[in-house]
């Protein structure tokens, strides 16, 4: 497996993934050729040195997996840096096989060399599997989460 920032020609093959199950699919708009709305959130990432939209290979080069990692830089715990995943999916045909364990693995890694203090994430209560894998691999479910959408 090979692990590197998604550069612009990845962003198809991203928002394909993040479509790609139950609830994505009602809040994405993944179509050839992709909106330009998706182009420009990329670049805006990648723009950013707190963000890293990571893409993961195969053998075969093949985009398999992917996720968003995000530092923030925080004035408690003694001006600590936060690590934040979010958008952790696998493509449908590689799910089951063990790649979810090495990403966030790999993740946990990548937030120990930039001296961060917590890595945390969000999940869906409406998704109970990917709760217990993140449990399984020691997260915990320490503070009760809030959003406000805005359409």
């Amino acid at each position: 497996m090979i692990f590197r920032k998604a550069t612009e020609n990845d962003v198809s093959h991203i928002v394909e993934m993040i479509a790609d199950d139950e609830l994505g699919k009602t809040r994405e708009n993944f179509q050839v050729p992709l909106p330009n709305e998706y182009i420009d959130a990329f670049n805006k990432i990648n723009s950013d040195d707190n963000q890293e939209l990571i893409v993961v290979e195969n053998e075969k080069s093949e985009i398999v997996g992917t996720l968003q990692l995000t530092f923030i830089q925080y004035l408690t715990y003694r001006g600590g840096i936060r690590a934040q995943i979010e958008a952790v999916r696998i493509r449908k045909d590689q799910r089951g096989f063990g790649l979810g364990k090495k990403m966030l693995e790999w993740v946990i890694n990548r937030a120990k060399e930039k001296k961060a203090h917590v890595l945390q994430l969000t999940t869906d209560k409406m998704r109970p599997k990917a709760i217990k894998f993140y449990e399984d691999l020691g997260f915990k479910a320490s503070h009760e989460g809030m959003k406000m959408h805005f359409n």
